[in-house]
């Protein structure tokens, strides 16, 4: 496995974003296309609300796991801010939002303190640019 860093940190699961992901969209518009094509009736009509419920459920289905995975990282973090953060920074571990500590959780263990007060002090939001700050990445090669 390749070593992580933020350029390569974007996990693609080829299953799902090459097959299903295309083959959902390849079908709702075939649907949609055939609907046209044959004439507008009740049952091509059924064709298209079905093939835009497999769409939303697989979004949502997609949503649903990452929010899960969310609130792990977030649980994990809050534990690692409580064991390497300075006793100054401990009280203010409530005030790093989940996206904050999704973006941190990249961040080595040496570098989590000065990190995290800058997040804190500076209140910065955009998990990206957390993400850019970082130095010494932490891998986290278990993300769904």
């Amino acid at each position: 496995m390749a070593e992580q860093s933020f350029e390569n940190h974007t996990r693609w699961y080829p299953p799902f974003h090459f097959f299903v992901m295309p083959m959902f969209a390849i079908h709702f518009f075939w649907s949609i296309y055939r609907w046209w094509k044959t004439g507008f009736s009740v049952d091509a009509f059924e064709y298209v609300v079905m093939a835009a419920a497999l769409i939303v459920f697989m979004i949502t289905a997609r949503l649903m796991a990452l929010k899960v995975q969310d609130r792990v990282i977030r649980l994990e973090e809050r534990m690692r801010c409580e064991r390497l953060l300075p006793a100054d920074l401990k009280p203010r571990i409530a005030e790093l939002r989940p996206g904050q500590l999704v973006a941190l959780r990249f961040a080595s263990d040496s570098e989590l303190p000065e990190l995290a007060r800058k997040v804190m002090d500076e209140k910065l939001m955009d998990g990206k640019a957390i993400k850019q700050m970082i130095k010494v990445w932490r891998p986290d090669y278990l993300r769904a």
